[in-house]
């Protein structure tokens, strides 16, 4: 409990130094952390890199196997089950329709993107903008002591004054690492579901014969 009332002790102490423009940044911070851990929990519930089963349902259809690939996806918890259920459920659909489908999907994924983007760029000209803010108050001062000038006041104004771009430069820069991350795990979902999609329109394994169809057609064969 007196670790959790130091820290805030020590934010309320950065907030009321820095002035308005540190409130809005430690504002857009928690903003910023909010949204990062309900993406990284929306992923996990997506089963976002968890695509074990849906490999093994794309791998059987393509060896030809429907009944293992449809029990395969059966167990399988990915996002991505529906798009490729209706990619086996109509294999002479469409590659756009398909892919369309996989598009709304991702774009569930990357709601919030937008959001962390925005924060990443403006979160060091917000700090920037309380820094110049900051050094006019400060020469102001300076200005109003005339002659009689104490250096400590200009030490004083500028530390304060650049500490709005120390905490913009918190903010932002680890939110640009958690927007490259989940950027980079779309690109990898992109690639996973592209090639779900081909391979199970275009299969490169027969359809499995049914019991018996081999003599059958060795019978008809000799009689033809």
């Amino acid at each position: 409990m007196e670790t959790v009332n130091s820290i805030l002790a020590s934010f309320r102490q950065i907030a009321e130094t820095g002035g308005p423009v540190v409130v809005v940044l430690m504002a857009v911070a928690v903003l910023t952390l909010a949204v990062s851990i309900y993406k990284v929990w929306q992923f996990w519930r997506s089963a976002v890199g968890r695509h074990t089963a849906l490999s093994q349902a794309v791998a059987a259809w393509d060896q030809g196997d429907r009944a293992a690939a449809r029990a395969a996806l059966g167990r399988s918890k990915s996002y991505l089950v529906p798009v490729v259920d209706l990619a086996m459920s109509s294999p002479q659909g469409g590659a756009e329709r398909l892919q369309a489908e996989a598009e709304a999907q991702f774009a569930k994924l990357e709601t919030g993107f937008r959001l962390l983007d925005s924060v990443a760029q403006l979160a060091p000209l917000l700090g920037l903008f309380g820094t110049v803010l900051g050094m006019i108050e400060a020469f102001q001062s300076l200005q109003a002591a005339g002659s009689q000038v104490d250096p400590s006041i200009l030490a004083g104004g500028i530390w304060v004054a650049l500490l709005t771009t120390a905490v913009g430069l918190v903010v932002a820069m680890p939110t640009a690492v958690i927007l490259s991350w989940l950027e980079q795990r779309m690109e990898a979902e992109r690639v996973i579901a592209d090639k779900a999609i081909l391979t199970v329109l275009h299969p490169t394994g027969a359809a499995p014969r049914k019991a018996g169809a081999g003599a059958f057609d060795g019978a008809v064969a000799a009689h033809g």
